[in-house]
């Protein structure tokens, strides 16, 4: 797969955009873990940092961007512009992260 811009800017320095694609997005949905659950009670008590929780949004985080580079990649696009992430509620111990962003390709030099 050719390598393809994530950039959170509506352009990109040095280059000049040709053509918009359109919308590309990319989501996962995860649910807590009880035994996290449990650790993140008694950080949530010490205070700190609740790991699990870091780990578990990054990893979605990486698991959404990815399926919206696989999207922009089958429009052939040179970049993903106006890129944004968004979380939601879906019930309760699950949340929805979403990645989204506008396809382009450049145009040539």
């Amino acid at each position: 797969m050719k390598s393809i811009m994530i950039v959170t800017a509506d352009e990109v320095a040095g280059k000049v955009i040709a053509q918009h694609l359109g919308l590309v997005r990319g989501n996962t949905i995860r649910a807590r873990h009880l035994g996290k659950d449990i650790l993140a009670v008694f950080r949530n008590i010490l205070g700190g940092e609740i790991n699990e929780y870091t780990k578990l949004m990054a990893e979605s985080r990486e698991q959404a961007i990815d399926r919206m580079l696989d999207e922009a990649s089958r429009l052939n696009a040179d970049a993903i512009i106006d890129v944004r992430f968004t979380t939601s509620m879906i019930a309760q111990g699950a949340a929805e992260l979403l990645a989204y962003g506008t396809a382009v390709k450049f145009k040539s030099e």
